[in-house]
């Protein structure tokens, strides 16, 4: 549940309607780092994904002993 709103709570990366079109893949190289919340939400979300990743490998290993 917290990934989900780690998730969302991200701001939009594009705007333009061009942008869905190209799929975003111009920003996908640029060198723009992240800063400030923008920067604090993706850790977040890292940190939450690697968890959520963990305990399912956990679940199963326990669930299969």
């Amino acid at each position: 549940m917290l990934i989900i709103i780690a998730v969302m709570m991200q701001p939009a990366k594009t705007d333009d309607a061009a942008s869905s079109f190209s799929g975003g893949a111009s920003e996908l190289f640029s060198k723009q780092k992240p800063r400030g919340f923008e920067a604090f939400m993706q850790k977040v979300t890292t940190v939450l994904g690697l968890v959520f990743f963990v305990l399912s490998l956990a679940l199963v290993y326990i669930s299969s002993h």
